[in-house]
């Protein structure tokens, strides 16, 4: 899910330098497409719009159904 929005900055203080350089290492399927030009920047940006989706959830994206939605 790609947000037309950047993160808030709650968000990209909650993301880890730790975090990013774990993140920044290669998944095997990730090296080989060929992997990133800046792999910690890619990382980064991937872990502030996680955090953004945990922290400002979008209702309409299917989270938590309800009791009164289930069959």
């Amino acid at each position: 899910m790609t947000t037309s929005q950047p993160p808030s900055p709650e968000a990209r203080d909650n993301v880890t330098e730790h975090n990013v350089e774990t993140r920044a290492e290669l998944l095997p399927e990730e090296t080989s497409t060929g992997g990133s030009a800046d792999p910690e920047a890619q990382a980064e940006a991937i872990l502030a719009e996680s955090e953004e989706r945990t922290l400002h959830p979008d209702a309409d994206e299917g989270g938590h159904r309800g009791s009164d939605e289930t069959v």
